[in-house]
């Protein structure tokens, strides 16, 4: 998991669950304390409730089933089983609480529910109406961990198709790139080992231009790396590449690298402009940052991409800094060296035979002969011996 700078604040964490554990904590609560203040109408009590929350849903399911069966039982179930589409409008949870509600019905018939039927049978008829009117409809909060929770969003899609459609196609290939590159151009750039990984710009307003010299004046387009070329959805050869930048620190030295912005962010911004998207100002930046948080956690599962990529989000909010971007990269480069450790592959060496007695040969009194890294088993051809010192004589055994 890469380190960020103060950006990694902004970055919504998953929803926990503790809306759960207050509505469970408090319902214990309540239940015991009816329990214990009057036992004998407890059973009454709860069969109204659960009729009240479970059939008002269950007769909506039942509207909601029959706009379904009359006008989109071909289109949208393909003309499956009816079974299908109750499932969908009612759930299997409500309709399992129902039968209960029910139960607890039959049990209780013993008891006096006239001052109750009324308040039960208005409360069923009234939900289905409060619930199209969307007075009982899910707040904001409710609809957003649907979505993240199914991973419905928009960004969860733009995340995938980047990943599986690029970066997993281009970045097992980058090592190789950067070699040749160095090679053509006498081994000049990419001095440090921060700057051979692809620096990927996430900006929070989704505001991409497509030159970063327009951005920031501390920036110069440097060269491209050779072009990667592969097959793809029947396109023969077709070519992805990246581009060097120059970037100036404070004292004008140069650093050497490869940026780019992520290229979806484009999409949420046009979308953002496109009053048919349906898609504010607000939701894109939302839906930004969902898209960083779920290609971060892509990443970090990807072995084909590991350690070859860095994330950097940019926060909007410092566009009075002309020098704001060139100073993010240069963040980035310099924690990389500080912070992240290499770990070189390893490479068996071939085994070299010396004799057990013979020590390794010196040469100009400070090198010497590579050691086998392969574990060999020494034996001697000496006869054992015993650790007790050998007897003279056998008087010595007498007592």
């Amino acid at each position: 998991m890469q380190q960020l700078g103060g950006e990694e604040c902004l970055v919504p964490q998953p929803r926990g669950s503790l809306p759960k554990a207050c509505a469970i904590g408090l319902a214990s609560v309540v239940v015991t304390a009816i329990l214990v203040l009057e036992p004998e109408g407890f059973f009454r009590h709860l069969s109204a409730a659960i009729l009240i929350l479970t059939v008002g849903p269950s007769l909506h399911g039942v509207f909601l089933l029959s706009e379904e069966c009359l006008h989109h039982a071909t289109t949208r179930y393909r003309g499956r089983r009816l079974s299908q589409m109750v499932t969908a409008c009612v759930g299997v949870c409500t309709l399992l609480c129902v039968g209960l509600a029910v139960l607890l019905f039959v049990l209780t018939k013993h008891q006096p529910w006239r001052d109750q039927w009324s308040m039960v049978i208005l409360a069923c008829v009234l939900y289905p109406l409060l619930k199209t009117l969307g007075v009982l409809g899910p707040s904001e909060v409710e609809v957003s961990e649907i979505c993240e929770t199914r991973k419905m969003n928009v960004a969860h899609g733009l995340a995938w198709s980047f990943h599986l459609g690029y970066l997993n196609l281009v970045l097992p290939r980058l090592e190789g790139s950067i070699a040749a590159f160095r090679a053509s151009h006498n081994a000049g750039p990419f001095e440090t080992r921060g700057s051979r990984k692809l620096l990927i710009l996430l900006p929070l307003n989704a505001n991409i231009t497509h030159t970063l010299e327009d951005e920031d004046t501390n920036i110069h387009f440097y060269d491209n790396l050779p072009d990667t070329e592969i097959d793809r959805a029947g396109v023969r050869g077709r070519v992805y590449k990246h581009s060097v930048y120059t970037v100036l620190d404070k004292d004008r030295q140069a650093h050497h690298c490869v940026v780019e912005y992520a290229t979806p962010l484009l999409t949420l911004y046009k979308m953002s402009q496109e009053s048919s998207a349906g898609f504010g100002e607000k939701d894109r930046r939302e839906q930004v940052l969902l898209f960083y948080r779920t290609l971060q956690d892509i990443l970090d599962h990807s072995l084909e991409c590991r350690n070859r990529y860095r994330l950097i989000l940019l926060n909007d909010e410092h566009e009075d800094d002309p020098h704001y971007l060139s100073n993010s990269i240069l963040k980035n480069l310099d924690q990389q060296e500080k912070e992240e450790f290499y770990v070189p592959p390893f490479i068996p060496q071939p085994e070299v035979d010396h004799p057990s007695h013979a020590l390794p040969i010196i040469d100009d009194w400070h090198r010497a002969e590579p050691m086998s890294r392969v574990p060999t088993i020494m034996i001697s051809h000496d006869m054992p011996r015993t650790l007790r010192e050998p007897v003279e004589n056998s008087e010595d055994l007498s007592p």
